[in-house]
């Protein structure tokens, strides 16, 4: 009978669960489903009132002329006029230059973020204390910071220019006082605050270099150069395409620097994207206008992430 039901090639049946057992197994996953989106119903519903909803309500508005003090019955619809209004508008044109400009303090720190992170990591004692060190001004107020930062550039009496007379420069610069040289004053605030965390995220990669590698390359004969390239940047790549990411977002979303020190000043040299959302909205009162520069915003980083994630695939190394 064996041999017969194996040369026929037959199997027997599936028996299908009984229908009270299928039914507790759909309750319980029906329960499960239920317990979920209970636990995480807070951080939904936060996420949807104070992210999902203004970020919606910032897209229909930027086709609008609308005064909030007017009220609802305000609102004009004025279709694409708005942006029409952008590509004309001169401040809002220096605003993205300055934007672009300050693009390029990211790969400035992320170099020396770079090799503060190699030094402290292979040649220094005391490595905990550096790395507090240089972490505090990224965790430390940034009003406090902006304050002292006033006062080190004030442009008469101001230690740094007091310290440039003493070794020979008659004319210093006057800093934020001066529309040539306040947005590169900024960006040294900006490379100033953010080299700690760099440094730190960069000294976690380090440590997750395999030390085997280095030991072959030492057996080869590797000089230090060599093994920085074939082996400590590469197995960084990673590292430095997130820091990349993060760097730029965070120069589009500056704000709180420019409001404590130059409120966009002098003569709009550092006003940004969103210190000119920010006046148009709450000073100038055209809630529709600003709308508009926060969707051409989101436009710019949104490419901008875009054409990354694109590039990585050809130096980032996994």
């Amino acid at each position: 009978m064996v041999q017969q039901a194996a040369a026929s090639g037959k199997s027997k049946p599936s028996v299908p669960a009984p229908p009270a057992a299928s039914k507790r197994k759909k309750s319980l996953q029906r329960g499960e489903t239920i317990a979920g989106f209970l636990f995480v119903s807070p951080m939904l519903l936060g996420v949807s009132i104070l992210v999902l909803l203004p970020i919606l309500a910032t897209f229909v508005l930027s086709f609008a002329d609308w005064n909030f003090v007017a009220g609802w019955d305000g609102i004009a619809w004025i279709g694409f006029d708005n942006f029409k209004g952008l590509l004309d508008d001169p401040l809002f044109l220096k605003s993205v230059r300055n934007n672009l400009i300050f693009l390029l303090s990211v790969p400035i720190y992320l170099i020396i973020s770079m090799v503060l992170a190699i030094l402290i990591d292979r040649y220094v004692y005391l490595k905990g204390y550096f790395k507090v060190a240089y972490f505090m001004p990224y965790i430390s107020n940034i009003v406090a910071v902006a304050v002292v930062w006033q006062v080190l550039f004030q442009p008469s009496y101001g230690p740094i220019n007091e310290m440039l007379k003493a070794i020979g420069f008659s004319n210093p610069p006057k800093w934020i006082a001066d529309p040539n040289y306040a947005l590169y004053s900024i960006m040294m605030i900006s490379v100033w605050i953010s080299i700690g965390f760099n440094m730190v995220v960069y000294i976690a990669g380090l440590q997750s270099i395999p030390r085997d590698l280095y030991e072959a390359a030492d057996i080869d004969g590797a000089g230090a150069l060599t093994k920085f390239r074939r082996i400590t940047f590469p197995m960084l790549s990673p590292t430095t395409f997130f820091l990349m990411i993060t760097g730029i977002i965070s120069t589009f979303k500056i704000f709180d620097v420019i409001a404590v020190m130059t409120q966009g000043g002098p003569i709009g040299s550092t006003s940004m994207m969103v210190w000119y959302l920010y006046d148009q909205a709450f000073t100038n009162l055209k809630i529709g206008y600003a709308s508009s520069v926060s969707a051409v915003l989101f436009l710019f980083v949104l490419l901008i992430t875009i054409g990354q994630w694109g590039l990585q695939k050809k130096w980032v190394n996994y």
